[in-house]
């Protein structure tokens, strides 16, 4: 289970991933969770992801799941 602080970065990474890829936050949640990356990335490695800037959050994040063969 994750903290507040927690819960709102992956909202926060939720969004501005919806706003890149173009689809809805609920599209975005389907895809990283489906894939393993939103508790096995973004919420595990919070304590050092929520220093880096949002463009590069973002980017990193399109990559991994690229990675996992997913289309965005």
């Amino acid at each position: 289970m994750c903290e507040e602080k927690e819960l709102g970065f992956s909202i926060f990474i939720l969004y501005s991933l919806a706003d890149k890829w173009k689809k809805t936050p609920a599209a975005v949640y389907h895809i990283l969770n489906s894939t393993g990356i939103l508790d096995n990335y973004v919420i595990d490695a919070y304590d050092v992801l929520h220093t880096l800037g949002k463009e590069y959050l973002v980017e990193d994040i399109t990559e991994y799941v690229r990675e996992k063969g997913v289309q965005v």
